[in-house]
């Protein structure tokens, strides 16, 4: 049975994206740091689909925590033939409020943690047969940027940079691709304000927020699309085009 490690999936958008794996026959490493709770459900959804699953309580923007989830995942499964880098933190600073600590740790969860996971997972995504790729989540923002989110922004560009060096690197064996997501309905958007929550609905071409369940349909697609490496998949209703 293929298998896929999916981080920060104990919500949102990395919980679509396990569910949906699981709805398409794979077993799934759930990752979470602090939401262990809400990491078990997703357990439990996995297996509703008759699919296998391992919770694993781990920060991945370390090397120890990456290790571990990488070695309970092998431990559970035998192996891993896919991974989706969705962990992820933001915070609204402007840059002359932003300490430095702040930026550091944006880049560790953002960025590092999908360098270091996908370093440790390589041997054994490199050993599959089950065209095996690896998809990191990035952001409209490392496209457009954002006046009180620089950090945030400067990190979902470097991932877009790691995901293109990446691939050039595993190529043939390992495709990697990235998702850039826009406005996406998450308890982590609920708290907008009404005011600027419309002021984002008007600018985006197809009328509406999209869904974690379109970022789960865009990485389901990277991982079947053979053909596909290096690109990242912007999912924003459009709102680039402007």
């Amino acid at each position: 049975m293929p298998a896929a490690i999916v981080t920060g999936s104990s919500r949102g958008i990395g919980r679509a994206i396990a569910t949906r794996f699981a709805a398409d026959g794979f077993d799934v490493t759930i990752n979470y740091l602090n939401q262990e709770d809400a990491a078990v459900d997703v357990a439990g959804e996995v297996r509703e689909y008759g699919q296998e699953s391992t919770v694993v309580g781990a920060d991945v923007s370390t090397v120890a925590g990456a290790r571990e989830l990488i070695d309970c995942a092998v431990d559970a499964f035998g192996g891993v033939d896919h991974v989706v880098n969705n962990a992820g933190i933001d915070h609204h600073r402007y840059t002359p409020e932003l300490d430095p600590a702040d930026f550091d740790r944006i880049m560790d969860v953002n960025v590092n943690s999908a360098f270091i996971v996908t370093k440790h997972a390589l041997p054994w995504l490199e050993q599959s047969d089950a065209s095996p790729s690896v998809t990191n989540l990035s952001s409209i923002l490392a496209h457009t940027g954002a006046p009180i989110e620089c950090h945030y922004s400067a990190s979902k560009g470097a991932l877009i940079s790691l995901t293109r060096s990446h691939a050039a690197e595993f190529a043939p064996e390992v495709r990697v691709n990235a998702i850039a997501p826009g406005h996406i309905e998450t308890d982590m958007t609920a708290d907008r304000h009404p005011g600027e929550k419309e002021r984002q609905r008007e600018a985006i071409p197809v009328g509406h927020f999209g869904q974690p369940g379109d970022i789960a349909h865009a990485c389901a697609y990277l991982r079947e699309a053979t053909f596909v490496t290096g690109e990242v998949l912007n999912v924003n209703g459009g709102e680039t085009m402007r």
